[in-house]
């Protein structure tokens, strides 16, 4: 099963976003796990490879089951670990291979076109305490057919 983390930096209430060059959605930078990484390492990695800043005290807000289906089949499923992170250094990039980087106002998480599993995982990250848990089915189009949403916090 594919890993990806993600991390989302926030800053004087705004989000750093990559927004990629092929449908032009809206996503946290991040990338696969590399064999033998812990997620921190994957999230914290490939922030700084995507941003070029580098992300002090990320810690985990959300663990998600992303699964691909056609009809009742499913043809694609991965884990995804979102990390946040209020700390950061370095000087960003702005345009990459990835896609182009800017910040936006937190409150434009709801409007920015991206994946609507995503919309739910940072906003979540974004605005709440705790930690989110969920699994998102999607169809090959990436068209949301149902999501499953469960939370914690700590005492």
């Amino acid at each position: 099963m594919q890993r990806i983390a993600n991390l989302l930096a926030i800053k004087d209430q705004q989000v750093l976003l990559l927004q990629k060059p092929r449908r032009g959605w809206y996503v946290a930078p991040g990338g696969k796990m590399e064999n033998g990484e812990s997620i921190y390492e994957a999230a914290t990695r490939e922030f700084f490879e995507e941003t070029n800043l580098t992300a002090k005290d990320a810690h985990l807000k959300g663990t998600y089951t992303m699964v691909i289906k056609d009809g009742d089949d499913v043809i694609d499923e991965w884990m995804l670990y979102t990390f946040v992170a209020y700390d950061i250094e370095g000087e960003p990039f702005t345009e990459t291979r990835e896609g182009t980087l800017a910040w936006h106002p937190i409150q434009d998480l709801n409007e920015l076109p991206m994946a609507e599993g995503d919309r739910t995982n940072l906003c979540f990250a974004a605005t709440q305490e705790g930690m989110q848990y969920g699994t998102f089915e999607y169809t090959e189009a990436f068209d949301l057919l149902s999501e499953r949403i469960q939370l914690s916090k700590e005492k």
